[in-house]
């Protein structure tokens, strides 16, 4: 079995400022921008991976969830708990400083571990942890 990461969902609850973190910050292109019902899904990746893509989709979108649910949702997001992603790249102390010098929201200036990486940490706009590892 050949199995890949395809897509990852992280809740947008800013469309405009979630371009501005993922595409004009993090460099990824946008691959798809699709509004429906007044809310938006915009599909970002890395240049040169079109196999992988994240989809920055509306919170609580899902029509599923229960008004308690969203509520919850909306509490962690506000809380920066909700949700988060781990990207990695060559350069880590370019890429911080790039998206440092964008305005992001640090978590983590650039750090060993004690388990064995190096890495930093930001906030989206949303409050989604973002890590980058030192590949």
């Amino acid at each position: 079995m050949n199995l890949t990461i395809h897509q990852t969902f992280l809740p947008a609850d800013d469309p405009e400022k979630a371009l501005a973190f993922y595409r004009d910050a993090l460099g990824f292109e946008v691959r798809k921008d699709v509004g429906y019902e007044g809310m938006r899904w915009i599909t970002v990746g890395p240049p040169g991976q079109p196999e992988t893509s994240i989809v920055l989709e509306p919170p609580g979108s899902d029509p599923g969830l229960s008004d308690d649910e969203r509520r919850t949702i909306a509490e962690l997001m506000a809380k920066g708990s909700y949700a988060g992603i781990v990207l990695a790249t060559s350069d880590l102390a370019a890429t911080f400083e790039r998206v440092q010098a964008a305005g992001a929201d640090v978590v983590q200036e650039p750090a060993d571990q004690p388990y064995g990486l190096r890495d930093c940490a930001f906030r989206d706009p949303a409050g989604n942890m973002v890590r980058i590892n030192q590949i």
